[in-house]
């Protein structure tokens, strides 16, 4: 007699949000305290690390301070707008991106980490 050996795989389970809404407001920087204090207290820093989270150049940030409206922070909130499918305008990212850089920034990087999409395995197990 024979026996069968049969293998079966964990497969992978992802988590997907549909909102096409931010997930936090612009000033709820109260919801990840220790970020905030380190946009605060070193937001070139903070700026740059962002920026290479998103996939971007390490130091592009830095370009901002060439102008009067900063085109590298309008220029990334348009870009994760699209890219998770938010609604707004440019406009609204225009006056964030002048009027409330650090929090846009941290409303930025707050919504990648909530965003990102793990792959989790389900009933793993080693023999």
């Amino acid at each position: 007699m024979s026996s069968k050996m049969v293998v079966k795989q964990p497969q992978p389970v992802m988590d997907h949000q549909d909102s096409n809404e931010w997930s936090s407001g612009i000033c709820d920087c109260c919801q990840d305290v220790p970020e905030c204090c380190f946009a605060f207290w070193c937001f070139p820093c903070f700026t740059c690390i962002t920026a290479k989270k998103y996939g971007q150049c390490l130091c592009l940030p830095l370009l901002d301070g060439f102008g009067l409206i900063p085109p590298i922070s309008m220029s990334m909130r348009v870009s994760m707008r699209q890219r998770y499918g938010i609604r707004g305008d440019m406009c609204n990212d225009c006056v964030y991106s002048f009027f409330c850089t650090s929090c846009s920034w941290c409303q930025m990087s707050r919504e990648m980490k909530r965003r990102q999409i793990p792959i989790v395995l389900v009933n793993a197990r080693y023999q």
